[in-house]
């Protein structure tokens, strides 16, 4: 993919950019290197300074920026200063709490004084130059959950963002330099793809996040396992949303809609398989459906409109394809399942596709085993709580869960039995700075977000006092 905007409302190309060479990532891999030296032993007070500077700094740039990750991969203009405020606040969540979740941890002395120590406690270093491979999806916030932790914790970062979000890539850079941060402690790496490996095995960076898909996701660890280097990876996602009769089902229904369709249906954590109790299943589906059915599809630069275009014409394209295949083997496409008509004002080659609802879903489906990233539901009917539970684990992912109960028992059934890294009740999925996020099986390991997330990247130091130390 080469390096550029198109703007995928149109299909229109703003600007590209070259790949950096060889020589100048080998100077911005040494900068960070030299920074972190020094950045390492600067106090929380001044990392927190800088940090709650950029959260201001961004809020003063919401409306730009966030016309600039519209202009660039399609989300409604609405959500993307949505996205920056949460990443103000995120960083100043960061600043406020790092301190206190790296804190020194004491053993109670009684449990390490037959080890012959005076004392004992655990220190959490950072590691050093953190290198991390971002998508486009959510290009500000999915590159600040990792950020804000990393640089409070006294690690640097260099950003090789997704291919078609360069402006926004550049701009993450610029943000944390206007803050005050020292030039190397952030820096973006415009490079394809190709030239990760590379990146990765220099020995100068010590770890590496990634957040996209699993063939991403495989080629990052196989590489970094090789180097011995930590590696943290949140991928795909087939989130399930389970309806059961005591539910509030109407407003189940309308969560759904949004559940479904945020960031015009590509998140990780968009819920995509909707599980429903035969008892409420009809009533569900309907209201379901009437909710999609009246979503505005159009110019995500327009404030009413609630389905931009998908960020890549390919990506339309295996969405079809996936949809199609459904079809083709049974489903019924309650509404939607094509691309919309009409829709005028030189949107006719952006790459828009109607949000769809698909019922009668089958495990000879594609859709059933495949992550679907655009505004397309599968609907499913179960007998109990107990097929709706071995349904929802039926997938390689594993990233998060929605489950709408009112009874006591099938929620902590859920929460017990649902192979999931998060899962939540009577609500949709969010990821929040206070609260870890991430998933099992194929959907990643490691967490970001939360105390969890800012002590992935750092060394756990245990350090032991003999009786003479002083």
């Amino acid at each position: 993919m080469p390096i550029a905007t198109v703007n995928p409302a149109n299909g229109e190309l703003i600007k590209s950019y070259d790949a950096l060479g060889e020589e100048e990532t080998e100077r911005r891999i040494a900068a960070a290197a030299d920074t972190f030296r020094q950045y390492r032993t600067t106090p929380f007070a001044q990392r927190a300074a800088w940090l709650n500077r950029a959260a201001d700094l961004l809020d003063e740039d919401r409306d730009t920026i966030a016309r600039t990750m519209t202009v660039e991969m399609g989300k409604p203009v609405t959500a993307a200063r949505a996205e920056a405020a949460k990443c103000a606040k995120a960083m100043r969540w960061y600043a406020a709490h790092a301190e206190a979740l790296l804190a020194d941890e004491h053993p109670d002395p009684d449990d390490v004084h037959d080890s012959g120590a005076s004392r004992a406690l655990v220190r959490y270093r950072p590691l050093g130059v953190v290198l991390a491979v971002m998508p486009w999806n959510f290009p500000l916030w999915q590159v600040v959950r990792f950020a804000a932790p990393a640089l409070m914790a006294g690690n640097v970062g260099l950003l090789k963002h997704a291919s078609n979000v360069p402006q926004t890539a550049l701009y993450l850079e610029d943000l944390f330099h206007r803050a005050g941060f020292p030039a190397g402690c952030f820096r973006t790496l415009l490079i394809g793809s190709g030239a990760v490996e590379a990146v990765l095995r220099d020995p100068r960076v010590a770890a590496a996040t990634l957040t996209g898909s699993e063939p991403a996701g495989r080629s990052v660890a196989a590489v970094a396992g090789d180097e011995v280097k930590k590696t943290v990876l949140e991928l795909g996602g087939s989130d399930p949303y389970l309806v059961l009769p005591s539910a509030d089902v109407a407003k189940a229904a309308a969560t759904a809609v949004t559940a479904r369709v945020q960031n015009n249906g590509q998140s990780c954590i968009a819920a995509k398989r909707f599980i429903v109790h035969a008892d409420v299943y009809d009533t569900f589906a309907e209201h379901f459906t009437a909710g999609m059915l009246a979503l505005t599809v159009g110019d995500p630069l327009e404030e009413a409109t609630d389905i931009g275009p998908l960020s890549t014409e390919q990506g339309r394209t295996d969405l079809e394809k996936l949809v199609d295949d459904a079809v083709g083997r049974g489903a019924e496409a309650l509404c939607g399942g094509r691309r919309p008509e009409k829709l005028g004002g030189g949107l006719e080659n952006g790459w828009f596709y109607e949000a769809t609802v698909l019922a009668g879903i089958t495990t000879a489906m594609r859709i059933h085993r495949e992550e679907t990233f655009g505004p397309v539901a599968t609907l499913y009917r179960v007998a109990d709580l107990d097929e709706a539970v071995r349904l929802a684990n039926d997938t390689p992912f594993g990233l998060s869960s929605n489950v709408w109960t009112r009874d006591p028992a099938e929620t902590e059934r859920c929460a017990r039995d649902l192979e999931a890294g998060g899962v939540f009740f009577n609500g949709m999925t969010a990821s929040h700075p206070a609260l870890p996020f991430g998933g099992i099986k194929r959907s990643g390991y490691g967490r970001e977000l939360a105390g969890h997330g800012i002590r992935e990247f750092c060394n756990a130091t245990t350090l032991w006092y003999g009786p003479e130390t002083p």
